[in-house]
Protein backbone atom coordinates (compact mmCIF):
# COMPACT_ATOMS: atom_id res chain seq x y z
CA UNK A 1 0.00 0.00 0.00
CA UNK A 2 1.72 3.28 -1.17
CA UNK A 3 1.42 5.83 1.91
CA UNK A 4 1.95 9.30 2.35
CA UNK A 5 3.49 10.97 6.09
CA UNK A 6 3.66 14.37 6.42
CA UNK A 7 6.58 15.72 8.95
CA UNK A 8 5.89 19.16 9.82
CA UNK A 9 8.65 21.65 10.26
CA UNK A 10 8.59 21.13 14.77
CA UNK A 11 8.26 17.87 14.02
CA UNK A 12 12.56 16.95 13.51
CA UNK A 13 12.82 13.92 15.93
CA UNK A 14 15.52 12.31 13.93
CA UNK A 15 14.76 9.19 16.19
CA UNK A 16 10.86 8.72 15.31
CA UNK A 17 10.51 5.14 15.05
CA UNK A 18 8.75 5.93 11.36
CA UNK A 19 12.30 6.33 10.49
CA UNK A 20 14.10 3.20 11.69
CA UNK A 21 13.29 1.41 8.36
CA UNK A 22 13.43 2.30 4.82
CA UNK A 23 10.06 1.56 3.27
CA UNK A 24 10.25 1.88 -0.84
CA UNK A 25 6.14 1.75 -0.39
CA UNK A 26 6.83 5.27 2.28
CA UNK A 27 7.08 8.75 0.58
CA UNK A 28 7.85 11.58 2.92
CA UNK A 29 6.50 14.64 2.70
CA UNK A 30 8.06 18.26 3.62
CA UNK A 31 7.00 21.52 2.79
CA UNK A 32 8.49 25.20 3.62
CA UNK A 33 4.98 27.32 3.35
CA UNK A 34 3.80 30.97 3.30
CA UNK A 35 1.01 29.31 4.91
CA UNK A 36 3.35 28.85 8.01
CA UNK A 37 5.89 32.10 7.51
CA UNK A 38 2.47 34.64 7.16
CA UNK A 39 -0.21 33.53 9.80
CA UNK A 40 2.37 36.08 12.44
CA UNK A 41 4.91 38.34 11.48
CA UNK A 42 7.98 35.78 12.13
CA UNK A 43 11.23 36.84 13.37
CA UNK A 44 14.07 36.87 9.98
CA UNK A 45 16.37 33.92 12.29
CA UNK A 46 13.25 31.79 13.22
CA UNK A 47 12.46 31.45 9.75
CA UNK A 48 15.54 31.05 8.58
CA UNK A 49 15.83 28.57 12.00
CA UNK A 50 13.01 26.69 10.48
CA UNK A 51 13.95 26.09 7.03
CA UNK A 52 17.80 25.31 7.53
CA UNK A 53 16.51 22.48 10.15
CA UNK A 54 13.97 21.33 7.84
CA UNK A 55 16.34 20.96 4.98
CA UNK A 56 19.18 19.25 7.32
CA UNK A 57 16.84 16.68 8.27
CA UNK A 58 15.28 16.33 4.91
CA UNK A 59 18.81 15.56 3.71
CA UNK A 60 20.01 13.33 6.23
CA UNK A 61 17.09 10.93 5.68
CA UNK A 62 17.31 10.87 1.87
CA UNK A 63 20.68 10.34 1.69
CA UNK A 64 19.50 7.44 4.14
CA UNK A 65 17.67 5.86 1.44
CA UNK A 66 13.86 7.19 2.74
CA UNK A 67 12.09 8.83 -0.21
CA UNK A 68 11.15 12.51 0.09
CA UNK A 69 9.40 15.13 -1.76
CA UNK A 70 10.62 18.15 -0.35
CA UNK A 71 9.29 21.93 -0.87
CA UNK A 72 11.39 25.10 -0.25
CA UNK A 73 9.88 27.92 -0.28
CA UNK A 74 10.47 29.36 -4.06
CA UNK A 75 9.42 26.06 -5.24
CA UNK A 76 7.56 27.10 -8.74
CA UNK A 77 5.61 23.85 -7.43
CA UNK A 78 4.71 24.74 -4.34
CA UNK A 79 0.87 25.29 -3.43
CA UNK A 80 2.14 26.98 -0.28
CA UNK A 81 -1.56 25.28 1.69
CA UNK A 82 -1.07 22.30 3.52
CA UNK A 83 -4.37 20.95 2.16
CA UNK A 84 -3.10 21.20 -1.79
CA UNK A 85 0.38 19.93 -0.85
CA UNK A 86 -1.76 16.64 0.13
CA UNK A 87 -4.33 16.03 -1.98
CA UNK A 88 -1.75 17.08 -5.46
CA UNK A 89 0.85 14.05 -4.26
CA UNK A 90 -2.14 11.63 -3.16
CA UNK A 91 -3.29 11.83 -7.13
CA UNK A 92 0.30 12.79 -8.40
CA UNK A 93 1.71 9.14 -6.66
CA UNK A 94 -1.36 7.17 -6.54
CA UNK A 95 -1.40 7.08 -2.57
CA UNK A 96 -3.62 4.44 -0.87
CA UNK A 97 -2.91 5.84 2.54
CA UNK A 98 -2.19 9.21 4.57
CA UNK A 99 -0.86 9.47 7.77
CA UNK A 100 0.85 12.08 9.72
CA UNK A 101 2.30 12.72 13.66
CA UNK A 102 0.21 14.93 16.24
CA UNK A 103 0.97 17.94 15.31
CA UNK A 104 1.94 20.73 18.82
CA UNK A 105 -0.53 23.52 17.45
CA UNK A 106 -4.31 23.60 18.06
CA UNK A 107 -4.62 25.10 14.18
CA UNK A 108 -2.91 22.68 12.28
CA UNK A 109 -4.67 20.10 14.36
CA UNK A 110 -7.65 21.07 13.60
CA UNK A 111 -6.74 21.65 9.98
CA UNK A 112 -5.50 17.91 9.78
CA UNK A 113 -8.41 16.85 10.34
CA UNK A 114 -10.69 18.43 8.28
CA UNK A 115 -7.97 17.75 5.49
CA UNK A 116 -8.40 13.80 6.56
CA UNK A 117 -12.16 13.97 6.32
CA UNK A 118 -12.47 15.18 3.34
CA UNK A 119 -9.86 12.35 1.25
CA UNK A 120 -11.11 9.13 0.49
CA UNK A 121 -7.77 6.83 1.44
CA UNK A 122 -7.31 5.72 4.55
CA UNK A 123 -5.52 8.28 7.10
CA UNK A 124 -3.69 7.51 10.44
CA UNK A 125 -2.19 9.64 13.07
CA UNK A 126 0.65 9.21 15.75
CA UNK A 127 2.64 10.33 18.37
CA UNK A 128 5.93 12.59 17.66
CA UNK A 129 7.36 10.66 20.26
CA UNK A 130 8.57 13.49 21.49
CA UNK A 131 7.25 14.65 25.01
CA UNK A 132 7.19 13.33 28.57
CA UNK A 133 3.39 13.17 28.68
CA UNK A 134 0.54 13.02 26.42
CA UNK A 135 -1.94 15.72 25.91
CA UNK A 136 -4.35 14.92 28.65
CA UNK A 137 -2.07 13.64 31.16
CA UNK A 138 -2.21 17.17 33.01
CA UNK A 139 -6.13 17.31 32.57
CA UNK A 140 -6.31 13.86 34.31
CA UNK A 141 -3.87 14.68 36.97
CA UNK A 142 -5.64 17.52 38.55
CA UNK A 143 -9.17 16.23 38.24
CA UNK A 144 -10.98 17.45 40.71
CA UNK A 145 -8.39 19.70 42.15
CA UNK A 146 -9.34 23.61 42.42
CA UNK A 147 -6.07 24.75 41.52
CA UNK A 148 -3.40 23.47 38.62
CA UNK A 149 -0.53 24.29 40.79
CA UNK A 150 3.01 23.18 38.18
CA UNK A 151 4.67 22.68 41.78
CA UNK A 152 2.44 19.28 42.38
CA UNK A 153 2.94 18.03 38.39
CA UNK A 154 6.28 18.29 38.39
CA UNK A 155 6.97 16.02 41.80
CA UNK A 156 4.79 13.36 40.02
CA UNK A 157 6.90 13.46 37.03
CA UNK A 158 10.11 13.81 39.20
CA UNK A 159 8.55 10.29 41.17
CA UNK A 160 6.99 8.80 37.89
CA UNK A 161 10.70 9.00 35.79
CA UNK A 162 12.80 8.88 38.94
CA UNK A 163 14.84 11.29 38.12
CA UNK A 164 16.82 13.58 41.04
CA UNK A 165 15.42 10.71 43.95
CA UNK A 166 16.92 9.24 46.55
CA UNK A 167 14.06 6.96 47.46
CA UNK A 168 11.10 6.73 45.40
CA UNK A 169 9.09 9.94 48.00
CA UNK A 170 12.69 11.58 48.61
CA UNK A 171 14.02 13.89 46.32
CA UNK A 172 17.96 14.49 45.87
CA UNK A 173 18.90 17.22 48.90
CA UNK A 174 16.06 16.58 50.63
CA UNK A 175 14.11 19.28 48.84
CA UNK A 176 11.83 19.20 45.71
CA UNK A 177 12.92 23.01 44.56
CA UNK A 178 15.47 25.09 45.14
CA UNK A 179 13.75 28.25 43.73
CA UNK A 180 15.16 30.51 46.50
CA UNK A 181 18.96 29.63 45.35
CA UNK A 182 18.23 30.40 41.96
CA UNK A 183 17.86 34.63 42.01
CA UNK A 184 21.40 36.04 42.74
CA UNK A 185 22.50 39.12 40.94
CA UNK A 186 25.44 38.50 38.46
CA UNK A 187 28.67 40.28 38.64
CA UNK A 188 31.45 40.00 36.57
CA UNK A 189 33.54 38.61 39.26
CA UNK A 190 32.25 35.36 38.27
CA UNK A 191 33.14 34.32 34.77
CA UNK A 192 31.16 32.84 32.01
CA UNK A 193 31.82 30.96 29.07
CA UNK A 194 30.98 31.98 25.98
CA UNK A 195 27.71 30.62 24.47
CA UNK A 196 28.22 27.69 21.64
CA UNK A 197 27.41 29.60 18.23
CA UNK A 198 27.90 28.29 14.94
CA UNK A 199 28.94 30.43 11.76
CA UNK A 200 27.06 29.00 9.01
CA UNK A 201 26.06 31.36 5.64
CA UNK A 202 22.32 31.06 5.74
CA UNK A 203 22.52 34.07 2.90
CA UNK A 204 20.98 31.37 0.26
CA UNK A 205 17.89 31.37 2.29
CA UNK A 206 17.51 34.88 3.21
CA UNK A 207 17.86 35.66 -0.77
CA UNK A 208 15.07 33.21 -1.17
CA UNK A 209 12.91 34.42 1.43
CA UNK A 210 12.80 38.16 0.39
CA UNK A 211 12.29 37.08 -2.92
CA UNK A 212 8.98 35.68 -1.79
CA UNK A 213 7.97 39.00 -0.06
CA UNK A 214 7.83 37.43 3.13
CA UNK A 215 7.59 40.12 6.00
CA UNK A 216 9.82 39.90 8.70
CA UNK A 217 11.33 41.10 11.40
CA UNK A 218 14.14 41.47 13.64
CA UNK A 219 17.85 41.32 12.30
CA UNK A 220 20.07 38.44 11.40
CA UNK A 221 24.14 38.48 10.17
CA UNK A 222 23.15 36.05 7.09
CA UNK A 223 27.49 34.66 7.48
CA UNK A 224 27.12 34.22 10.50
CA UNK A 225 24.16 32.38 11.64
CA UNK A 226 24.78 30.80 15.44
CA UNK A 227 21.73 28.62 15.84
CA UNK A 228 21.78 24.70 16.34
CA UNK A 229 20.28 23.52 13.08
CA UNK A 230 20.74 19.50 12.90
CA UNK A 231 21.38 17.36 15.45
CA UNK A 232 24.33 17.17 15.09
CA UNK A 233 24.63 21.03 16.42
CA UNK A 234 22.00 20.29 18.83
CA UNK A 235 23.82 17.74 20.62
CA UNK A 236 26.99 20.13 20.56
CA UNK A 237 25.45 22.82 22.27
CA UNK A 238 23.65 20.12 24.99
CA UNK A 239 27.26 19.01 25.68
CA UNK A 240 28.61 22.67 25.85
CA UNK A 241 25.90 23.33 28.27
CA UNK A 242 26.73 20.35 30.67
CA UNK A 243 30.60 21.06 30.86
CA UNK A 244 30.48 24.83 30.74
CA UNK A 245 27.17 26.17 31.92
CA UNK A 246 25.66 24.19 34.37
CA UNK A 247 28.30 24.36 37.28
CA UNK A 248 26.34 28.34 37.51
CA UNK A 249 23.22 27.71 35.47
CA UNK A 250 20.86 28.04 38.76
CA UNK A 251 22.52 30.62 40.79
CA UNK A 252 22.31 33.34 37.86
CA UNK A 253 19.14 31.50 35.88
CA UNK A 254 16.69 34.82 36.89
CA UNK A 255 19.94 37.60 36.78
CA UNK A 256 20.66 39.95 33.76
CA UNK A 257 22.84 42.19 32.68
CA UNK A 258 23.65 44.71 29.98
CA UNK A 259 26.94 42.61 28.89
CA UNK A 260 25.79 39.07 29.01
CA UNK A 261 22.86 38.32 26.85
CA UNK A 262 22.96 34.53 27.44
CA UNK A 263 24.78 34.34 30.97
CA UNK A 264 24.70 30.63 31.75
CA UNK A 265 21.38 29.73 29.62
CA UNK A 266 21.43 26.66 27.90
CA UNK A 267 20.26 28.24 24.02
CA UNK A 268 18.52 24.85 23.98
CA UNK A 269 14.69 25.50 23.56
CA UNK A 270 14.96 26.00 19.99
CA UNK A 271 16.36 22.14 19.22
CA UNK A 272 14.13 21.16 21.74
CA UNK A 273 10.89 22.86 20.58
CA UNK A 274 11.85 21.56 16.89
CA UNK A 275 11.94 18.11 18.49
CA UNK A 276 16.19 17.85 17.28
CA UNK A 277 16.90 17.44 21.08
CA UNK A 278 14.29 14.82 23.47
CA UNK A 279 13.66 16.38 26.68
CA UNK A 280 14.17 13.30 28.36
CA UNK A 281 17.41 12.81 26.66
CA UNK A 282 18.40 16.67 27.84
CA UNK A 283 17.78 15.96 31.22
CA UNK A 284 19.57 12.86 31.39
CA UNK A 285 22.43 13.83 30.05
CA UNK A 286 22.58 17.75 32.80
CA UNK A 287 22.05 14.87 35.72
CA UNK A 288 24.47 12.25 34.75
CA UNK A 289 26.79 15.48 34.31
CA UNK A 290 25.17 16.42 38.08
CA UNK A 291 26.00 12.86 39.56
CA UNK A 292 30.14 13.02 37.35
CA UNK A 293 30.88 16.50 39.10
CA UNK A 294 29.19 16.83 42.36
CA UNK A 295 32.10 18.24 44.13
CA UNK A 296 31.79 21.18 41.60
CA UNK A 297 28.07 21.08 40.71
CA UNK A 298 25.24 22.10 43.44
CA UNK A 299 21.76 20.75 43.62
CA UNK A 300 20.31 23.81 43.39
CA UNK A 301 21.99 24.11 40.08
CA UNK A 302 20.60 20.73 38.22
CA UNK A 303 17.42 21.25 40.11
CA UNK A 304 16.40 24.71 38.32
CA UNK A 305 17.12 23.16 34.87
CA UNK A 306 15.36 19.91 35.75
CA UNK A 307 11.97 21.91 36.76
CA UNK A 308 12.12 23.64 33.76
CA UNK A 309 11.84 21.15 31.21
CA UNK A 310 10.47 18.30 33.15
CA UNK A 311 8.11 20.75 35.44
CA UNK A 312 7.63 23.88 33.40
CA UNK A 313 7.15 22.85 29.57
CA UNK A 314 5.25 19.79 29.69
CA UNK A 315 3.16 21.66 32.65
CA UNK A 316 2.75 24.36 29.74
CA UNK A 317 2.22 21.77 26.81
CA UNK A 318 -0.54 20.05 29.19
CA UNK A 319 -2.52 23.37 30.45
CA UNK A 320 -2.68 24.68 26.43
CA UNK A 321 -4.56 21.37 25.12
CA UNK A 322 -6.63 21.50 28.35
CA UNK A 323 -7.48 24.71 27.39
CA UNK A 324 -8.11 25.53 24.24
CA UNK A 325 -9.57 26.47 21.81
CA UNK A 326 -10.65 28.86 23.96
CA UNK A 327 -7.82 30.36 25.70
CA UNK A 328 -6.99 32.41 23.14
CA UNK A 329 -9.60 34.52 23.88
CA UNK A 330 -9.24 34.92 27.88
CA UNK A 331 -8.46 38.38 28.88
CA UNK A 332 -9.62 38.08 32.25
CA UNK A 333 -8.30 41.65 32.86
CA UNK A 334 -10.26 43.54 29.85
CA UNK A 335 -6.70 45.01 28.64
CA UNK A 336 -7.31 46.50 25.51
CA UNK A 337 -4.28 49.01 24.92
CA UNK A 338 -1.96 48.97 21.87
CA UNK A 339 1.31 47.77 21.80
CA UNK A 340 3.86 50.31 22.34
CA UNK A 341 6.22 51.05 18.97
CA UNK A 342 9.14 50.09 20.33
CA UNK A 343 8.53 46.94 21.07
CA UNK A 344 8.95 46.49 17.07
CA UNK A 345 12.64 49.21 17.07
CA UNK A 346 13.69 49.20 20.58
CA UNK A 347 13.54 52.90 20.74
CA UNK A 348 12.76 53.89 24.37
CA UNK A 349 14.71 55.51 27.04
CA UNK A 350 14.10 52.83 29.32
CA UNK A 351 17.14 50.81 29.48
CA UNK A 352 15.76 47.60 30.72
CA UNK A 353 13.29 47.87 27.92
CA UNK A 354 15.83 48.71 25.08
CA UNK A 355 18.36 46.09 26.26
CA UNK A 356 15.68 43.65 26.50
CA UNK A 357 14.11 44.33 23.08
CA UNK A 358 17.23 45.01 21.46
CA UNK A 359 18.83 41.95 22.03
CA UNK A 360 15.36 39.85 21.10
CA UNK A 361 15.72 42.17 17.74
CA UNK A 362 19.20 40.96 17.33
CA UNK A 363 19.22 37.26 18.20
CA UNK A 364 15.60 35.90 18.21
CA UNK A 365 16.54 35.28 21.92
CA UNK A 366 16.09 36.95 25.26
CA UNK A 367 15.74 34.40 28.46
CA UNK A 368 12.63 34.13 30.92
CA UNK A 369 13.38 36.59 33.16
CA UNK A 370 13.61 39.25 30.49
CA UNK A 371 9.86 37.84 28.83
CA UNK A 372 8.45 37.76 32.35
CA UNK A 373 9.45 40.59 34.23
CA UNK A 374 10.62 42.88 31.65
CA UNK A 375 8.85 43.04 28.41
CA UNK A 376 5.73 41.01 29.57
CA UNK A 377 6.00 43.09 32.83
CA UNK A 378 5.39 46.54 31.20
CA UNK A 379 3.09 45.05 28.67
CA UNK A 380 0.68 44.21 31.57
CA UNK A 381 1.32 47.76 33.69
CA UNK A 382 0.50 49.29 30.03
CA UNK A 383 -3.08 47.12 30.34
CA UNK A 384 -2.51 45.79 26.16
CA UNK A 385 -4.48 43.78 24.56
CA UNK A 386 -3.07 39.87 25.39
CA UNK A 387 -3.83 39.09 22.08
CA UNK A 388 -1.36 41.53 20.76
CA UNK A 389 1.27 40.39 23.12
CA UNK A 390 0.63 37.11 22.17
CA UNK A 391 1.32 37.86 18.03
CA UNK A 392 4.69 39.62 19.70
CA UNK A 393 6.13 37.03 21.11
CA UNK A 394 5.02 34.02 18.84
CA UNK A 395 6.77 36.14 16.18
CA UNK A 396 10.18 37.10 17.95
CA UNK A 397 11.71 34.30 19.97
CA UNK A 398 13.25 31.57 17.61
CA UNK A 399 12.24 29.06 19.84
CA UNK A 400 7.84 30.12 20.14
CA UNK A 401 5.33 27.61 18.80
CA UNK A 402 2.23 28.54 20.03
CA UNK A 403 1.37 25.56 22.10
CA UNK A 404 4.37 27.09 24.72
CA UNK A 405 4.14 30.13 23.81
CA UNK A 406 0.41 31.40 24.90
CA UNK A 407 0.26 29.62 28.29
CA UNK A 408 3.63 31.26 29.27
CA UNK A 409 2.00 34.61 28.02
CA UNK A 410 -1.44 35.15 28.36
CA UNK A 411 -1.50 32.46 31.37
CA UNK A 412 2.29 33.39 32.96
CA UNK A 413 3.21 36.89 31.82
CA UNK A 414 -0.68 38.57 30.94
CA UNK A 415 -2.66 37.02 33.71
CA UNK A 416 -5.01 37.21 31.32
CA UNK A 417 -6.26 33.58 31.71
CA UNK A 418 -7.58 35.31 35.67
CA UNK A 419 -5.41 32.49 37.28
CA UNK A 420 -5.13 29.05 35.31
CA UNK A 421 -1.61 29.12 35.32
CA UNK A 422 -0.41 31.87 37.55
CA UNK A 423 -1.80 32.49 41.59
CA UNK A 424 -0.92 36.05 40.76
CA UNK A 425 -0.18 38.86 38.33
CA UNK A 426 3.32 38.89 37.75
CA UNK A 427 3.98 42.48 37.84
CA UNK A 428 6.71 44.87 39.90
CA UNK A 429 7.99 48.10 39.97
CA UNK A 430 11.22 48.82 39.01
CA UNK A 431 12.65 47.74 42.55
CA UNK A 432 12.65 44.02 41.22
CA UNK A 433 14.51 45.01 37.98
CA UNK A 434 17.06 47.23 39.58
CA UNK A 435 17.22 44.26 42.14
CA UNK A 436 18.60 41.81 39.55
CA UNK A 437 19.99 43.58 36.86
CA UNK A 438 21.86 46.13 36.30
CA UNK A 439 19.91 47.96 33.74
CA UNK A 440 18.93 50.88 36.09
CA UNK A 441 22.20 51.93 36.65
CA UNK A 442 22.22 53.34 33.12
CA UNK A 443 18.96 54.07 32.54
CA UNK A 444 17.89 57.67 31.60
CA UNK A 445 14.82 57.15 34.43
CA UNK A 446 15.77 57.39 38.35
CA UNK A 447 14.13 54.17 39.94
CA UNK A 448 14.89 55.42 43.20
CA UNK A 449 12.14 58.03 42.97
CA UNK A 450 8.27 57.64 42.36
CA UNK A 451 6.46 60.40 41.14
CA UNK A 452 8.92 62.86 39.77
CA UNK A 453 9.59 63.54 35.82
CA UNK A 454 12.67 61.50 35.72
CA UNK A 455 11.25 58.77 37.47
CA UNK A 456 11.13 55.02 36.58
CA UNK A 457 7.84 54.69 34.35
CA UNK A 458 6.82 51.04 35.73
CA UNK A 459 7.18 52.84 39.59
CA UNK A 460 3.62 54.76 38.74
CA UNK A 461 2.66 52.11 36.19
CA UNK A 462 2.66 49.28 39.24
CA UNK A 463 0.38 51.15 41.21
CA UNK A 464 -1.83 52.29 38.57
CA UNK A 465 -2.24 48.61 37.77
CA UNK A 466 -3.38 47.82 41.16
CA UNK A 467 -5.51 50.78 41.47
CA UNK A 468 -7.06 50.02 38.41
CA UNK A 469 -7.39 46.56 39.04
CA UNK A 470 -8.42 46.36 42.63
CA UNK A 471 -11.66 45.39 41.94
CA UNK A 472 -10.70 41.99 39.85
CA UNK A 473 -7.68 41.17 41.84
CA UNK A 474 -9.05 42.27 45.44
CA UNK A 475 -9.69 38.67 46.84
CA UNK A 476 -6.58 36.44 45.22
CA UNK A 477 -5.32 35.77 48.62
CA UNK A 478 -1.44 35.94 47.06
CA UNK A 479 -1.47 39.32 46.95
CA UNK A 480 -2.61 39.53 50.43
CA UNK A 481 0.36 41.63 51.74
CA UNK A 482 0.97 44.19 48.66
CA UNK A 483 -2.45 44.58 49.46
CA UNK A 484 -1.91 46.01 52.52
CA UNK A 485 0.56 48.59 51.23
CA UNK A 486 -1.95 49.81 48.73
CA UNK A 487 -4.12 50.43 51.35
CA UNK A 488 -1.72 52.09 53.69
CA UNK A 489 -0.57 54.32 51.06
CA UNK A 490 -1.77 58.46 51.67
CA UNK A 491 -4.31 59.22 48.83
CA UNK A 492 -2.28 61.94 47.64
CA UNK A 493 0.66 59.33 46.97
CA UNK A 494 -1.82 57.16 45.04
CA UNK A 495 -3.31 59.76 43.16
CA UNK A 496 0.13 61.64 42.16
CA UNK A 497 1.49 57.96 40.66
CA UNK A 498 -1.74 57.78 38.93
CA UNK A 499 -1.57 61.29 37.30
CA UNK A 500 1.72 59.99 36.45
CA UNK A 501 0.74 56.62 35.35
CA UNK A 502 -2.10 58.24 32.76
CA UNK A 503 0.75 60.85 31.57
CA UNK A 504 2.84 57.91 30.84
CA UNK A 505 -0.28 56.34 29.16
CA UNK A 506 -1.40 58.67 26.83
CA UNK A 507 1.98 59.43 25.57
CA UNK A 508 3.54 55.90 25.90
CA UNK A 509 6.02 55.80 22.50
CA UNK A 510 7.66 58.97 24.29
CA UNK A 511 8.85 57.53 27.13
Amino acid sequence: MKTLRLILGDQLNYKHSWLHHKDEEVMYVMAEMLQETNYVNHHIQKVVGFFSSMRNFYEHFKNLGHQFTYYEIDDENNPQKLKKIIQQLIKTHSIQKFEYQLPDEYRLDKELKEICASLTIKTNVTSTEHFLTSRTDLKDFYKGKKEMVMEYFYRHMRKKYDILMETKKKPEGGKWNFDKSNRKKWTAETEIPKEKSFRKDVSSIVTQIQNMSIKTIGNIDEKKFSWPTSREDSLKVLRYFCDNLLVHFGDFQDAMHTDEKFLYHSRLSFALNTKMLAPKEVIDAAVNSYYEKKDEIDISQIEGFVRQILGWREYMRGIYWKEMPNYVTKNKLNNKNELPNFYWTANTKMNCLKKSIQQSLDDAYAHHIQRLMITGNFALLTQTDPKLVDDWYLGIYIDAIQWVEMPNTRGMSQFADGGIVATKPYVSSGSYINKMSNYCKDCFYSVHTKTKENSCPFNSLYWNFLSEKHEILKDNHRMNMIWSVYHKMDKETLTKHKERATKILENINEY
